[in-house]
């Protein structure tokens, strides 16, 4: 079992907060919480999971053109 923090848009859609990783379906429990996101405490947690792609070699290759020559 593993806790997860996610948003719930207006429309229904559910945000995880970070990457879930599964082997096959799974069943999930949904707790609204009466308080709304505390949009600077969400990019807190979305740091590390984007970090996961922004830390790779292709994403700096990606954008090694916006990058001085090192001399």
């Amino acid at each position: 079992m593993k806790t997860v923090e996610a948003v719930i848009e207006p429309t229904g859609e559910v945000r995880l907060m970070e990457p879930v990783h599964v082997t096959s379906p799974r069943r999930a429990l949904v707790t609204i919480l009466e308080e709304p996101p505390d949009t600077r405490e969400t990019a807190l947690l979305s740091e590390a999971a984007l970090a996961e792609d922004w830390n790779r070699a292709e994403e700096d290759a990606a954008w090694a053109y916006l990058q001085p020559a090192k001399s």
